[in-house]
């Protein structure tokens, strides 16, 4: 925030302009940031410059107590940075704040009612409310009596109607509310309102043959109020599958057991009719196990049938699955098919490799009889390699094996 010192008239005029922004600002705010204002005083009222030379600082630059330097201290201070609606008006009126500050505190050393009633018009004096702070309504006690709040006191908002405290109802809040009777006082004072009996509308003291009216629910017999059973009356008006539970001065609509189409109260004793589901057992509605009572209840192929309370449902037999409406059995999945030599040992796959390729070497035999060279040097090669592969150490344990019957 910044803070400028401008002259006096500048001042003047900048304060009016900025009421009209500020109207709707709560006095709420406005009596928060004048209270936190002035704990910040307080705050630095033992306070000095704190510099080098604190002598010649307040004489050269005028004293700590009405400084910029102070004044700049108790406004960052006057607002929680979290409270959005303070810091918003403060920044409204920073040249009110600082009209106060250096030219009006002599004169009005009240800053909330020079700030907030006079000069933002956000409140009003005690006993004042309204646009106007027009005055509350008074009794004998004070603002409604003493026995109530006006409405809107304090602040500009609000009707003045009397609000009156637990007991006290009228216009100034001196008549004893229905549910409240006046105690007998002997010294010549106004008695307070005590609460009648509780079934008591009006009364003439707190027991319960001391009724005069009744509240709603009950009816007035030999002073005292007894409750009505509207349950037993046409008073009860109860929705389908309900039934009426009587209470004290009035009654309750409580649904039905499961087991019933419409009820007289609670439990499966109480049905009208019995719900699907159900059956009448004596003089109760009792669920129907399906499943023992029906010859095929779940006729699907390896389905099972499991009871429930006023139904039963079908599901696939141990064992089995469901897979497209049908019960199916529950196999494990088969792995990917065996190749030709999946079953065979490395042994007898060399082996079978060696007679494939003494296959070819008998080819290439047959032509090379025939004369044909290329033919003839390809037949000697591979006798070549293949007497290598005999002759040495993995070709005799493959042939021993061999010849033992692996």
């Amino acid at each position: 925030m910044s803070w400028s010192w401008p002259l006096l008239p500048a001042l003047v005029l900048s304060s009016v302009l900025s009421l009209v922004t500020v109207q709707t600002a709560p006095c709420q705010t406005c009596r928060k940031l004048t209270e936190n204002f002035i704990k910040g005083l307080e705050r630095t009222a033992n306070k000095n410059f704190g510099g080098g030379n604190t002598a010649w600082e307040e004489e050269k630059l005028a004293k700590y107590s009405r400084s910029e330097t102070r004044l700049l201290e108790i406004v960052e201070a006057a607002c929680e940075k979290s409270d959005f609606e303070c810091n918003k008006l403060l920044e409204q009126i920073e040249d009110q704040v600082e009209t106060w500050w250096f030219h009006r505190q002599q004169e009005a050393p009240d800053l909330f009612e020079w700030l907030c009633i006079e000069e933002l018009r956000l409140c009003c004096p005690p006993g004042r409310f309204g646009p106007e702070c027009a005055e509350c309504p008074l009794g004998p006690g004070g603002v409604c009596g003493g026995l109530g709040r006006c409405e809107g006191e304090g602040t500009r908002l609000g009707d003045g109607e009397c609000v009156c405290d637990p007991g006290y109802s009228g216009p100034l809040c001196q008549e004893c509310a229905d549910g409240y009777y006046r105690e007998k006082n002997s010294n010549g004072t106004q008695p307070p309102c005590s609460a009648c009996y509780h079934s008591c509308k009006k009364c003439s003291g707190p027991q319960n043959y001391k009724c005069l009216d009744c509240k709603p629910g009950w009816i007035l017999h030999d002073n005292k109020c007894v409750d009505i059973d509207e349950c037993g009356t046409e008073l009860a008006r109860c929705p389908s599958n309900t039934y009426c539970f009587n209470t004290d001065g009035s009654y309750e609509c409580r649904g039905c057991d499961q087991a019933c189409v419409g009820c007289m109260g609670s439990g499966p004793a109480r049905c009208k009719k019995c719900a699907r589901g159900y059956r009448l057992t004596g003089a109760k509605c009792l669920d129907v196990d399906e499943c023992k009572e029906k010859a095929i209840a779940c006729p699907g192929l390896n389905e099972a049938c499991f009871n429930e309370e006023g139904s039963f449902r079908c599901e696939c037999a141990e064992g089995f699955i469901r897979r497209d409406s049908i019960c199916v059995e529950n196999l494990p999945p088969s792995g990917p098919e065996k190749g030709l030599f999946d079953d065979m040992t490395d042994d007898e796959v060399l082996v079978l490799q060696q007679m494939f390729f003494g296959v070819v070497i008998c080819a290439l035999a047959t032509l090379a009889a025939k004369g044909d060279m290329v033919f003839t040097a390809i037949f000697i090669g591979g006798v070549a390699a293949m007497a290598g592969y005999w002759l040495s150490e993995k070709g005799d344990r493959m042939l021993d094996g061999f010849l033992k019957g692996r």
